[in-house]
């Protein structure tokens, strides 16, 4: 059993390199590598557009996040300062949805992880694959935090190597005019059919999708208290989301359409399988399978890191005994009880999540997904506040990593997380998802506020 000490201060052991690819990470899903095609066949050529316009918001909304999180290091992550400057129940609210967030992606990622092994072991189980995942990536979060931020560069470095192969691959079959199935690589591929081929509706439409891909680009706020440098290392990091943005995603995406017509771009495959297999690489389709295992593995592997964090940042200082033992340190400075309890309850919903119709797992996915778009607004909301409070000289906290535009860029990214609240609307799937995220965000501030006025003295 691992003995407690009472030091509260996380371990700054990630370095510059782990955070830089754990931002990378947060960017780069199995999404962009099975999804991409379903977003070219809904926009058409447009979908570039909705990319950088997605790209751009999510750029202020980690200005804000990063002004944040550097005018306090000691807040342990960005609930903090929700807490902070938005009050107990918001804290709680948006700390628990976030928690259940990650709990629900760690849930459909190792079962894909399941499938993607079958790949070529067809005859193992899903379950035993992912528990078998699970608990050594539990190991791997148990060890240190620096044991953490190496494993999630590698995997990082995989997801990498894939995208730049393909933007290169599409850039020599563009020079040489490489002949394929429908035609010739060419620019003109990019426009076939008019930028905004499939009307207005289609790019519009395409946004719940696009903006999704970008779940987890805030993780860098629950990195702050345990990186060496924060100073340096947090703002470089934010401020090359743009880059990463342009090359990892409009990039893939204008190579892919490049290569093909984007019609003729799978909707239902990995359109990287379709490209590298289109080009004579017979393995393609194992490849791009290890690309993908190799990302849901790093996902369940943040979503470990981020569950245990967030447990410890809820639980910390807690009078109750379950607080007093969740929110404590172990000698190596690791949540090890959060950890735990995770990993856990993790292990408890893959194993149910198998017992589940599949309408109901992609119901739960579906619903904390949506609950991003709250999660988000809500560290938009906590920085105006935080401007606000030092305008007025309420608060001496100041950081040095000013949110350019203020306020028109907090306002911006407001509006543009209520456009795609609006677009879920337009569908009955993501319609019944949105109601769902609001029914639990009321569930959870309903049961906060019993549970203060039970325990406020008469």
């Amino acid at each position: 059993m691992e003995s407690q000490n009472d030091d509260h201060q996380l371990s700054r052991g990630l370095k510059n390199r782990h955070v830089q690819l754990i931002a990378l990470g947060g960017t780069i899903g199995t999404g962009l590598f099975l999804g991409a095609g379903q977003s070219i066949h809904l926009a058409g050529p447009s979908i570039i557009l909705a990319y950088l316009l997605a790209g751009f918001a999510c750029f202020l909304l980690m200005r804000a996040l990063g002004e944040l999180l550097l005018s306090d290091l000691g807040g342990n992550s960005f609930v903090f300062f929700i807490k902070k400057y938005l009050g107990e129940k918001a804290g709680f609210v948006i700390g628990w949805t976030y928690w259940t967030c990650w709990i629900s992606i760690a849930m459909a990622d190792l079962t894909a992880t399941g499938l993607y092994v079958q790949f070529w072991f067809p005859k193992i189980p899903v379950w035993l694959t992912s528990l078998v995942v699970l608990v050594i990536l539990f190991l791997v979060n148990i060890i240190a935090v620096s044991a953490f931020g190496e494993t999630e560069f590698w995997l990082s470095i995989i997801k990498i190597t894939a995208i730049v192969a393909l933007i290169v691959i599409g850039i020599i079959l563009v020079l040489v005019h490489y002949k394929t199935p429908f035609g010739h690589a060419e620019l003109g591929n990019i426009l076939s059919g008019g930028f905004f081929a499939n009307g207005i509706s289609g790019f519009v439409l395409s946004f719940q999708m696009v903006l999704f891909g970008f779940a987890g680009i805030e993780m860098i706020g629950m990195t702050a208290s345990e990186t060496q440098d924060p100073e340096v290392t947090i703002p470089k990091s934010i401020n090359e989301v743009p880059t990463r943005v342009l090359l990892f995603y409009v990039g893939s995406l204008l190579a892919l359409m490049s290569i093909f017509p984007w019609q003729h771009v799978s909707p239902s495959s990995s359109p990287f399988v379709q490209v590298f297999s289109g080009i004579g690489i017979r393995s393609a389709a194992t490849i791009i399978n290890f690309v993908v295992l190799s990302a849901s593995i790093s996902a369940c592997n943040s979503s470990i890191f981020t569950t245990g964090r967030m447990m410890f940042s809820m639980t910390y200082n807690g009078k109750s005994k379950f607080h007093q033992t969740v929110g404590r340190l172990s000698r190596r400075q690791i949540p090890f009880n959060a950890i735990l309890f995770s990993t856990c309850v993790i292990a408890l919903i893959v194993v149910l999540s198998i017992l589940m119709p599949g309408d109901v797992f992609s119901f739960i996915s579906s619903v904390t997904t949506t609950c991003f778009l709250f999660v988000w607004g809500m560290i938009v909301l906590a920085h105006l506040r935080y401007r606000k409070n030092l305008k007025k000289g309420s608060t001496t906290h100041k950081s040095t990593f000013k949110m350019p535009f203020y306020p028109f860029s907090d306002y911006f990214v407001l509006a543009f997380l209520t456009f795609v609240g609006v677009v879920l609307v337009l569908k009955t799937d993501t319609l019944i998802a949105l109601i769902g995220s609001i029914i639990w965000l009321l569930i959870l501030f309903i049961g906060k506020s019993i549970t203060s006025k039970v325990a406020s003295p008469k």
